[in-house]
């Protein structure tokens, strides 16, 4: 088996030079010189530079002008309710797309009657797909959401005007001009743009495409929803346009555990789940494409006690994260349209930030791309623990990609949230650095030949 060995000194010299640690393999064992990582690439940077809040400000006015969105509304209409929406939705995809590989259909489902369905309703998400460019990476696949469905006060009321500007015209626009733009580039990954409907019904449309996701064995290794992005004024008049929440579960909160989340607590790892380490790289590539913006990590699922379209994929066991205004505004959400006592009511388009918009976007543009550029996360990563020793030896199956160069291996304290330290090993699949186990949190990532890195797999023991 391929070994690199890794001599370091102390922690707090690591962390000091961002793991810059000194070598100490044999001539026979030197390591190539790694890809430049740091290296902003040009394909991220045109599609984060292509994004226009223009366009997005264009989507969400149409969206808007359908009168109301909720999923029990009018069907039949070209002017309004949800039907006249989901086939504009699909037609501006398709032209967008033309010329492209991006593929656009309704994936649908009758909803029976339930505590937020008063009749049998045929619920559709609107799901356009870029296929990946390599064949083994094809299979891999990111999803962005966005809903476009809307509501007033009353979750049943299908007939008044409901706008739905922010909630979530901003997420569905989103997602639109992320599929127009991206389309017209090729990835190694595939990706998926869908506007899924009854997020407000309870979460219908993306739990059906989840649950079909997982009993055909879709590979899908992160998705994005983007639930309320379109205001940066707080309801106490602050503007904060320079940062989005990000919300991202450690384990789930269920009965039993799963073999692997009982791993995870038993070494300390509820901050290294699957969306987690999803998280951390969003972060990280967010903040370096769009300048002077900050990605907040909130570890928590969601807002408190409430839900989003990520919900029903971490129900699934996939890595799905949240994206979410830093202060919202409930007197424009969920809201009738009225004014009382000078003070105006609902979900209006008077009160939609699309600069704002434009810079989530890009951040989920840079994510997204990055993501799909990058190898996969290496398999069964393990971290032996059958000698008792003050180093630590990491071992990893190597990716099937064939533009792998090699790997990197991350650490931080036991305290710290996001990667501090990190080492290139090259093209092997076991490497020991001279830290203690005991003390850090370790991560293996994969890296391609043009600097492009995976999210990072948190290893479990290996006796």
């Amino acid at each position: 088996m391929p070994h690199a060995r890794i001599s370091t000194c102390l922690l707090a010299a690591l962390l000091a030079t961002a793991g810059a640690a000194n070598a100490a393999a044999t001539p026979a064992q030197a390591t190539p010189a790694a890809p430049d990582i740091k290296r902003e690439q040009a394909q991220i940077k045109k599609i984060v530079a292509d994004i226009s809040p223009k366009r997005i400000e264009a989507h969400i006015r149409k969206l808007v002008g359908f009168g109301t969105r909720h999923t029990m509304s009018e069907t039949e209409s070209e002017t309004r309710g949800i039907g006249a929406a989901r086939r504009w939705i699909k037609a501006e995809l398709e032209r967008c797309g033309a010329g492209t590989p991006l593929t656009v259909a309704f994936d649908s489902h009758v909803a029976p009657v339930s505590a937020r369905i008063s009749r049998p309703t045929e619920i559709v998400n609107v799901v356009a797909t870029l296929p990946g460019t390599q064949a083994a990476s094809r299979d891999r696949v990111y999803v962005v959401s966005g809903h476009y469905d809307s509501r007033v006060t009353d979750v049943m009321n299908a007939t008044a005007d409901a706008p739905g500007a922010n909630d979530d015209a901003s997420g569905t626009a989103a997602i639109m001009e992320l599929a127009c733009v991206m389309a017209k580039h090729k990835f190694d990954a595939t990706l998926v743009f869908m506007a899924v409907a009854a997020e407000e019904q309870g979460l219908l449309g993306a739990r059906h495409f989840a649950e079909t996701a997982r009993k055909n064995n879709m590979n899908i290794a992160g998705m994005f929803t983007n639930d309320i992005i379109g205001s940066s004024r707080a309801d106490d008049g602050k503007v904060d346009n320079k940062q989005v929440r990000l919300f991202a579960q450690s384990i789930p909160a269920t009965k039993e555990m799963s073999d692997a989340v009982r791993q995870l607590v038993a070494t300390g790892g509820e901050n290294d789940s699957l969306s987690r380490q999803l998280a951390r790289h969003t972060k990280e590539q967010g903040e370096r494409y769009v300048n002077g913006f900050k990605v907040s990590v909130i570890q928590r699922h969601d807002r408190y006690l409430r839900g989003g379209d990520h919900m029903p994929f971490l129900e699934q066991g996939y890595a799905a994260l949240r994206f979410t205004e830093p202060n919202e505004d409930f007197d424009h959400q969920h809201q009738d349209l009225r004014t009382e006592s000078g003070k105006v009511y609902g979900d209006l388009i008077d009160f939609v930030d699309f600069d704002y918009i434009g810079k989530v976007t890009r951040v989920n543009a840079a994510a997204l791309a990055s993501l799909a550029l990058a190898p996969a996360a290496p398999r069964e990563v393990k971290l032996r623990t059958n000698k008792l020793t003050n180093d630590s030896t990491l071992v990893w199956q190597p990716n099937g990609e064939p533009d792998v160069a090699g790997y990197r291996i991350v650490w931080r304290e036991t305290t710290a949230a996001n990667w501090q330290g990190a080492k290139w090993v090259g093209n092997v699949n076991e490497a020991t650095v001279d830290l203690s186990k005991d003390n850090v949190f370790f991560g293996v990532q994969a890296v391609d030949k043009d600097g492009n890195v995976s999210v990072a797999t948190y290893p479990l023991p290996q006796r």
